[in-house]
């Protein structure tokens, strides 16, 4: 169920920084990162546990804008966590895309998405067998994105390369000219990037492989990043 907080201008936040988008189609461009606090899926990889282990603290639509607009040139990102179990991201979402920002949405896939405004780009990751949470995909929201949006794979084995090749071709993905960009990435020292970069070039996939850009800029931050 969404988290829906007493007053219908506040979000639960983790974070709010200013960096480089390390992963997505816009990778590598200056970003206002707004991560929010809470999450429905326990990952096995999971890099972001104090967005569920810790409480995060409660800010308004209003100072998250007063927020963005120091970096009026950037784009806005908006993840967690989950950003979609907290009700109050609508008002958020929509407050953004109405003054011209770009803005990108990080989702994992497990909730529906058919309520995001129409100008936002989704990051969808879709979950693997090894993350532990493939079964909780709404296999729906697929068919939701569209070809400014990213459909997100998170690799940690040939299991989850098959799985993933599988998922892109059942649905007939590879090549759709209403379809996604299609994403694959190693899990950060879970699969090494050149296997994964093999596999790809072995059977010929026109998807794009990508690793975390801020992992390898600050290997040592963990946050903020």
């Amino acid at each position: 169920m969404p988290l829906i907080l007493a007053n219908d201008q506040n979000l639960l936040i983790s974070e709010t920084f200013y960096s480089i988008q390390g992963e997505s189609s816009f990778a590598g461009y200056p970003c206002a990162f707004i991560r929010l606090a809470g999450c429905n899926l326990r990952c096995t990889y999971c890099d972001s546990r104090y967005t569920y282990e810790e409480v995060g603290h409660e800010v308004s639509v209003p100072d998250l804008l007063a927020f963005t607009d120091q970096y009026p040139e950037a784009l806005v990102e908006i993840t967690g966590g989950e950003p979609l179990v907290q009700e109050n991201i609508y008002p958020l979402m929509t407050a953004l895309v109405d003054s011209g920002r770009t803005v990108l949405l990080e989702t994992n896939g497990s909730l529906d998405i058919s309520r995001v405004p129409e100008k936002v780009v989704k990051i969808m990751d879709l979950k693997c067998p090894e993350s532990g949470m493939n079964k909780q995909m709404l296999m729906e929201n697929i068919r939701r994105l569209t070809p400014k949006d990213d459909l997100k794979f998170v690799i940690c084995s040939r299991l989850d390369y098959d799985w993933a090749t599988e998922t892109i071709n059942d649905h007939q993905l590879l090549g759709a000219p209403n379809g996604p960009t299609l994403i694959f990435s190693p899990a950060l020292n879970r699969l090494e990037p050149a296997l994964m970069a093999r596999w790809l070039l072995e059977d010929k996939l026109q998807i794009k492989m990508q690793v975390q850009l801020h992992k390898f800029l600050w290997p040592d931050k963990s946050r903020g990043v």
